[in-house]
């Protein structure tokens, strides 16, 4: 079995590709829920609900997040009344929050109605949510003031300086038994090219997780969501460099060292690997823009054959 550390686009690409490269069944996904926001009464999980779409082959290919040819006519409605309208829920897209929210208030886990959720979208892997628990990634802009990641990166378009980012709730989460039993027992564990402050982190922060993910560190590996300084998506770089961090190669090596053994970097950082490698991890120079049928999968084969020795 195979185990991801996932949240994002960038994660749920490298899940297509695993599940291209190997049987569905034996990649697991540990996935970012501090994205999780209540919106309009609705429980809404971003990151589980993109690999979902993702892995389903109904994702927006254009926006990267929501289902393929939708409707808006609900966030038109409720613009008309002059209600909140940023953050976009399309007409179908409703059905599972919908479908989420009143299965949590009857009382199911978010692990249990996340897999009702994938097996309706006939997905093979399996997808966890890192904790049943609530934790809510919160931003401090520039300004001391302090909103939900969800209005930071939509409502403001992430268009404006941060100082630091927290998780709230995580002292009290707890990781899922899954979970735990996913990173102790898995072949290989892989940390998706996923921003490592915002996707990554919350995973990392709910107690137990570091811990379990950094015992067995020379059997994971990392793959940089940085590549030549730039995130390809989302404000990654812009992020870590806000927050103190080098936005490179470096600079995410540096952040997973004691986590993984190697980083998979892209072959425009080639000339970083020397340095890579002096911030303490094994640097594997590859294709990592998963935009080209075959790049996904073929990282995916590779991340694995790094983790289990065999490259």
């Amino acid at each position: 079995m195979h185990a991801v550390l996932a949240g994002g686009v960038g994660a749920a690409r490298y899940l297509i590709g695993a599940t291209e490269a190997f049987p569905p069944a034996d990649t697991t996904a540990i996935v970012n829920v501090g994205d999780d926001i209540v919106m309009h009464g609705l429980n809404i999980s971003p990151d589980l609900d993109t690999c979902t779409y993702t892995l389903a082959g109904a994702i927006d290919p254009t926006r990267g997040w929501g289902l393929v040819d939708e409707t808006w006519q609900a966030m038109e409605t409720l613009a008309g009344y002059g209600g909140e309208s940023w953050f976009g829920l399309g007409d179908r897209d409703l059905g599972t929050h919908l479908h989420r929210t009143d299965r949590l208030a009857s009382g199911a886990t978010l692990t249990e109605v996340t897999a009702e959720i994938a097996a309706r979208w006939g997905v093979g892997c399996r997808l966890l949510p890192v904790t049943d628990d609530r934790v809510s990634t919160m931003v401090t802009l520039i300004d001391g003031s302090e909103i939900t990641f969800q209005e930071y990166f939509v409502r403001l378009g992430h268009d404006v300086e941060i100082s630091s980012v927290r998780f709230d709730g995580v002292d009290s989460a707890r990781p899922t038994a899954e979970v735990m039993h996913a990173i102790t027992t898995a072949d290989s564990l892989v940390v998706a090219p996923s921003n490592p402050i915002v996707s990554i982190g919350p995973v990392l922060a709910v107690p137990g997780v570091r811990d379990a993910v950094a015992a067995r560190r020379d059997r994971n590996v990392a793959i940089s969501p940085i590549i030549g300084g730039r995130a390809l998506k989302g404000p990654a770089d812009r992020m870590l460099a806000e927050l103190g961090q080098e936005s490179s190669v470096i600079g995410v090596a540096r952040i997973y060292r004691e986590l993984a053994s190697a980083l998979i970097i892209d072959e425009a950082d080639r000339d970083l690997a020397p340095a890579v490698e002096s911030a303490g991890m094994r640097a594997v120079v590859a294709p990592t823009i998963m935009s080209e049928p075959g790049v996904a999968a073929s990282l995916a084969r590779l991340a694995v054959a790094v983790a289990t020795g065999t490259r």
